[in-house]
């Protein structure tokens, strides 16, 4: 019978391990219920040891936000290719999928962190630190949505269009996960088609809106989303 041996790891993939599975624990609880025990056993270390790699759980906590952060912004990431309403409608699906999958960590990172307690919580560095953050997946998206309009400076009315309907993900996000009272399937097509209708109304005050929302509709098939919500608008008035 042969013993397996503990592999010994190097200092950055020891690292890597332990934002990983505090990760995974904060992803599944407020990472101020979780403990600097639960992530040592779970990494199958001692204490000291985890402290011999982060300074503290405030330290690790902004490791595990700083992945997290990076994840998210990933999931805005789409090939150019296919009408524009079936991009987003499949970015909504990747960031749903994160949203349900790191629930608890995704309303901290996005309500600017909880209170770690007895590591220097609320400290000013921290605050900014999780501001930076949520700011560079704010961007990230910001930066993908322009791509797939094909336009390389936004004007002001498309940049208050497509900043405020990331605001609007951010924030439905979080009301759904306050008991995911409605289907999920639902809110990703709902908040592709609430694109849409910013556009649209903004295209009512602003020729290049205009142009560009025709742009838009120019390619999108029957059975789209953005063709759903037509009929959607036309059903309300028959």
């Amino acid at each position: 019978m042969s013993i397996g041996v503990r592999r010994r790891m190097g200092v950055e993939e020891r690292r890597q391990q332990l934002i990983g599975v505090a990760l995974d624990l904060f992803s599944r609880r407020s990472p101020d219920e979780v403990s600097i025990d639960e992530i040592a056993s779970a990494a199958g270390i001692s204490r000291p040891l985890v402290y011999h790699y982060f300074p503290g759980k405030l330290s690790l906590y902004e490791a595990a936000l700083k992945r997290a952060s990076e994840d998210l912004a990933s999931r805005f990431a789409e090939p150019h290719e296919g009408p524009l309403g079936g991009r987003l409608l499949r970015v909504m699906r990747r960031f749903f999928d994160f949203v349900d999958e790191h629930g608890p960590g995704f309303s901290a990172l996005m309500r600017g962190g909880p209170a770690v307690s007895a590591e220097g919580a609320g400290s000013q560095d921290h605050v900014s630190a999780t501001h930076a953050l949520i700011d560079s997946v704010r961007q990230a998206a910001y930066e993908q949505m322009l791509s797939h309009l094909g336009v390389t400076e936004a004007s002001p009315r498309l940049e208050l269009v497509v900043r405020s309907w990331i605001s609007l993900v951010e924030s439905t996000a979080l009301i759904w996960l306050d008991g995911r009272r409605i289907p999920r399937a639902e809110l990703e097509v709902q908040l592709v088609h609430d694109f849409a209708a910013l556009a649209a109304v903004s295209a009512g005050y602003d020729a290049d809106m205009a142009e560009l929302v025709r742009t838009m509709a120019k390619d999108e098939p029957a059975d789209g989303p953005f063709a759903d919500l037509v009929g959607r608008l036309i059903a309300l008035g028959s």
